[in-house]
């Protein structure tokens, strides 16, 4: 597909460095931007360039070493201390730049100090990606971690062309204003050549920023981008949702280790209706509103006590973090009261796991559950709408989804759409559901897995590379 190498820098690398029986050992990690990118440069071959999770050490740098001569692409370690992880990492990028971009400005913080940290790591990371790329080399910045990369590349000297993919919402102009480095954040950013968003509704809210903080530019708005003409430069800012591979997910969902794991699933749950949750630790997820919509469920429709559980599964991320610790203490009380409200001898209204899944377990999940209840508060995009289509190779799966994802401009039309601030809403079209007809379900599961293979990732990476000024693609 590319016809230059690839370069992928992110926060984190596609790795983790985890310890098992005493010894460092990498494990491949989770997220959105690993789903996405790992089958593309298992293809296509490159250098993703990020921290390992971890402080360099004698054990690590082998594994690395490892890990670049087996693997179809190299990873480069960037390691930072322990101070910048805190004010970078747990501070600025996720007490600050994520709860602001997901419109939570209750939990947002503003802190001098740890802006000043973001602005150092960013230069760092600057650095390293100078001393690895090639002039010919299809350089790709991710995600809001890194606004300020670019600008820290041109003051290095690097004139290449440079592409930039935000993969959560990106703010209102009101919202993005209380941001008191909100100037120095647009001008890192106003440096890619090729800014891309997951919906219009985010490349909208960039371009009317840009009008607010540029003098003199001229747009030019066409389908899937605008071109801001500023200084006799060009930057594109375009919305390319991001996806799965959907093969992959289609294939998975056929072997028969997954169907083990089905028949575990099917001995450990007696209830006729599974609905899964499946999400990270975060605030913007909408996990208590789902909790309580389900409650309001199984009090507005008693006959369903005893033939529905919720399956909630729940990733631990940010632990560090209290307002995330409290997070899980709310939910760990939601599930017993809930649970001890309407369970019964045999029967568990919420089964809640803190834990990680493997491939099978998860495709095995998605299979055996005949709803999805996906319901953030907000979303760039939400990968597990698109894996549930995938892999319901059954054709019997019901998508309940939340209108403030984005995925719901692709899926919208063939899931049930919902609120997840309200929570009769929701319990509404979650019995909905449960009942509808064998025909209507086909027809809408038809429909989610036709729109996931046409816009399945590599067609997202296509789109994103054409944006860039003289990028080369090959079939």
């Amino acid at each position: 597909m590319l016809g230059k190498r690839l370069v992928v820098i992110s926060n984190r690398l596609p790795i983790a460095v985890i310890t098992e029986d005493g010894k460092k050992v990498l494990k491949p990690s989770s997220g959105g931007l690993v789903t996405a990118l790992s089958p593309i440069l298992d293809v296509e071959g490159g250098v993703w360039i990020g921290w390992p999770g971890t402080e360099s050490s004698e054990e690590i740098q082998p594994l690395i070493n490892e890990f670049n001569q087996t693997n179809p692409y190299k990873i480069h370690p960037i390691y930072l201390t322990e101070e910048q992880e805190e004010e970078f990492y747990l501070g600025f990028s996720n007490q600050t730049i994520w709860p602001l971009f997901h419109d939570l400005l209750g939990l947002t913080s503003f802190n001098s100090q740890q802006w000043e940290t973001y602005d150092e790591v960013n230069r760092l990371f600057a650095k390293h990606v100078a001393a690895q790329i090639l002039p010919d080399d299809f350089v790709w910045i991710n995600d809001y971690q890194l606004l300020r990369v670019a600008y820290h590349l041109r003051d290095l000297g690097v004139n290449q062309p440079l592409g930039f993919f935000n993969h959560i919402p990106f703010p209102s102009p009101d919202m993005f204003r209380r941001l008191p480095w909100a100037q120095q954040i647009f001008d890192g950013m106003i440096h890619y050549d090729s800014l891309g968003f997951q919906t219009i509704r985010d490349r909208n809210n960039f371009v009317a920023i840009s009008r607010q903080h540029l003098q003199g530019a001229n747009y030019i708005k066409r389908r899937f981008y605008t071109n801001v003409e500023v200084e006799g430069r060009v930057v594109r800012v375009g919305n390319y949702p991001i996806s799965i591979d959907y093969h992959e997910f289609n294939r998975g969902a056929r072997q028969e280790s997954v169907q083990v794991e089905m028949e575990a699933i099917q001995k450990a749950y007696t209830a006729e209706h599974l609905v899964l949750g499946l999400d990270r630790l975060d605030h913007t997820k909408g996990i208590p509103e789902r909790f309580l919509a389900f409650e309001h469920l199984l009090e507005k429709h008693p006959e369903l006590q005893g033939k529905v559980s919720l399956i909630q599964v729940v990733v631990p991320s940010r632990t560090a973090l209290k307002s995330y610790a409290d997070l899980k203490q709310e939910l760990d009380s939601l599930t017993g009261r809930i649970n001890s409200r309407f369970g019964q001898h045999g029967y568990v209204p919420i089964h809640f796991f803190f834990k990680h899944l493997n491939r099978n377990e998860l495709i095995a999940l998605y299979r055996s559950c005949e709803v999805a209840l996906i319901t953030p508060l907000r979303d760039g995009m939400n990968l597990v709408a698109k894996e549930y289509a995938a892999s319901s190779i059954d054709q019997r799966n019901v998508l309940v989804l939340s209108m403030f994802t984005g995925s719901a401009d692709q899926l919208g039309r063939s899931a049930l759409l919902v609120n997840p601030y309200d929570l009769e809403g929701t319990a509404d079209a979650l019995h909905r559901a449960m009942h509808m007809d064998d025909s209507e379900r086909r027809k809408r599961l038809r429909a989610l897995r036709a729109q996931v293979k046409k816009n399945d990732v590599h067609r997202w990476v296509k789109q994103f590379v054409g944006s860039l000024p003289d990028a080369q693609l090959k079939e």
